[in-house]
């Protein structure tokens, strides 16, 4: 099984991000050059942007009604330069709002590591490139870092919300999120891996209840909450803030999380948010709607 120490350990021995060593993994395993994955990757990050810019219309509207034109509301206030913590934090929710928006409207999207989370890897990542003046290459080599997180959880956990909850989904892309972040700002493989490790633990035990069974509420603001989740992770790793606790030990207590979830939290929209009087409310109308 694959493990963040190991990827660390290797990046470290061979002086090279996590990143170089994820492509040459990926370079041997499906027998492709470099280039041609790293076009792959690129052409991904493409998606992201173009899902970004179209989560963006206040027009956007979803066919349940729950969900679009949050991502222009909060794109505005951070342009407008009145968002509470600077542009970058607004442009960061609103674009993570966008995606999710985009998703739900039955857009083009990148699952990141899934389409329930979609919206916290491309925040980050298009947020940093354009408030840090990185390259294209950057953060798809960022990508690449983010990638090997996956893997390392989608292995040896999981990233989905019915067998884990909200956290293997929200909490996966944000620790893979953190990682690239800290990447593409110059930070070791082991601050890679503290920001891995910190972001994942900050979700543990978020649970998956989707109101109505739609990937719309509260699917859409967490992946808001996720990308700050991963900016405050990438933050305190690439200051030197340690985890006490290794990120392949936290990934195997988020599992374990999981497993004791009761299946009402996960997925079924049968517990949580979905069980509340104006969750059960929108779920009778919505199916109704559909009958008709």
């Amino acid at each position: 099984m694959p493990s963040v120490a190991g990827y660390v350990k290797k990046a470290e021995e061979q002086k090279i991000p996590i990143s170089q060593v994820i492509l040459a993994e990926q370079s041997r395993e499906q027998e492709q050059p470099r280039e041609v994955l790293e076009e792959k990757m690129r052409q991904m990050l493409q998606v992201m942007q173009e899902s970004a810019r179209e989560g963006e219309n206040p027009e956007l509207r979803s066919h349940s009604g729950l969900t679009g034109g949050a991502a222009s509301k909060v794109m505005e206030r951070a342009r407008q330069g009145e968002s509470l913590c600077g542009p970058y934090f607004g442009k960061a929710v609103a674009r993570a709002l966008a995606v999710s928006e985009c998703n739900a409207c039955m857009g083009r999207i990148v699952a990141a590591p899934t389409a329930g989370s979609c919206g916290i890897l491309p925040a980050a990542l298009l947020t940093i490139m354009e408030e840090k003046g990185l390259s294209e290459e950057k953060a798809v080599m960022g990508l690449f870092t983010a990638a090997g997180i996956g893997t390392v959880i989608a292995s040896n956990a999981t990233v989905s919300g019915a067998q884990g909850g909200c956290q293997a989904e929200v909490g996966s892309a944000s620790a893979m999120a953190a990682a690239a972040i800290v990447e593409m700002m110059g930070g070791t493989p082991q601050m890679c891996a503290n920001a891995c490790a910190i972001a994942l633990k900050n979700v543990l035990g978020l649970v998956c209840d989707p109101v109505a069974g739609l990937v719309e509420v509260p699917c859409v603001k967490r992946n808001a909450m996720g990308v700050v989740n991963a900016l405050a992770a990438a933050e305190m790793a690439l200051a030197g803030v340690e985890s006490v606790i290794p990120a392949d030990e936290v990934i195997l207590a988020m599992k374990r999380v999981g497993n004791t979830l009761p299946a009402t939290l996960r997925e079924t929209a049968e517990g949580g948010l979905a069980d509340t009087p104006t969750g059960r409310s929108i779920a009778q109308t919505f199916f109704q709607q559909e009958i008709r």
